[in-house]
């Protein structure tokens, strides 16, 4: 039961059924990106930041699930999600992602200012779907490696999939979708003291044991640093967030150093061998991945002829 993870009473293992592919695959930009734990963080905290934004997000989070309570233990229940739809096997994802599909039925109500919100309104579903979307890759081009325009394009088509079981109507085609609808979105975010309460737990080692307070500071300064200039300006995220020089080297190093240290036992790495390939085969050169792909295509080759 190694490859098994649990994510809200359903149980995961992303080591079975041997051969199921996932909505992505291992040659995938998607895989690429979702195993490096820098860029998850950096672009999990950008993310959140970008959805709390708007009070019938920030409301919804926050009257309805843990958040306010355990946000660490919510933040990572929220990115085992993300891992499920990346590199589960599909059958998985779509229980998952239908299980949590139910569960945002039942989230409705309303602002402090008296508008109603529910969590399975498009606008929010597509809102939500953006956020991760832009924060992933985003810091996986600034803090990892730089993604070309084709690569991120990819990117964004192979989200697709995943986006449309959680009822996202308009998946992102383009950064220019992002921005789109960013501004249409824009006159709705405020300030508020939830924002810079998740930024304070976030810098305050709770979020990762043994991990340096310093670091984690520089991850979260990394984050805001990523948030279009307008939003920061209207969450009011000032010179205190601000990512110096050497904060954006630690991260950069972090991210590089995340890049080419294998996690085996990860989502990713136990993917992998659900698919016949080596757990460390993401952290392996291009050439090198060609050169394994080949081997194994070999072989089959070799044992269908006997």
């Amino acid at each position: 039961m190694l490859g098994m993870k649990t994510y809200l009473g359903w149980k995961v293992d992303f080591l079975q059924p041997a051969g199921e592919s996932a909505y992505a695959g291992p040659d995938s930009v998607s895989w690429r990106v979702f195993k490096n734990p820098v860029a998850l963080g950096v672009g999990g905290i950008a993310a959140v930041l970008l959805e709390f934004a708007d009070a019938r997000i920030r409301s919804g989070v926050w009257d309805h699930s843990t958040f306010k309570t355990d946000p660490v233990g919510r933040s990572r229940r929220t990115g085992m999600a993300a891992m499920v739809g990346v590199y589960g096997p599909q059958s998985a994802a779509r229980r998952v992602i239908q299980g949590v599909t139910n569960m945002h039925r039942q989230v409705h109500g309303e602002t402090p200012s008296g508008e109603a919100y529910s969590a399975m309104d498009v606008e929010l579903l597509d809102w939500v779907s953006a956020t991760a979307t832009y924060g992933f890759l985003t810091a996986y081009d600034q803090f990892v490696a730089p993604v070309s325009d084709a690569d991120k394009t990819r990117f964004y088509e192979e989200g697709e999939a995943v986006a449309r079981l959680y009822g996202v109507q308009s998946p992102l085609c383009s950064e220019a979708d992002f921005h789109a609808m960013l501004a249409k979105l824009m006159p709705r975010f405020e300030p508020h003291p939830i924002n810079r309460e998740f930024l304070d737990i976030m810098k305050s080692g709770r979020a990762a044991r043994g991990v340096p307070k310093g670091l984690q500071s520089a991850v979260v300064n990394a984050a805001v640093s990523i948030l279009p200039v307008a939003v920061r300006e209207r969450l009011d995220l000032g010179a205190a967030y601000d990512l110096r020089p050497k904060g954006a080297a630690t991260v950069k190093a972090m991210g590089a150093l995340a890049e080419r240290l294998p996690l085996p036992s990860s989502p990713a790495g136990q993917a992998c061998v659900r698919l016949g390939l080596p757990a460390t085969f993401l952290w392996k050169s291009p050439e090198k991945q060609a050169s394994i792909r080949h081997t194994i295509q070999e072989g089959r080759a070799a044992s269908l002829a006997h």
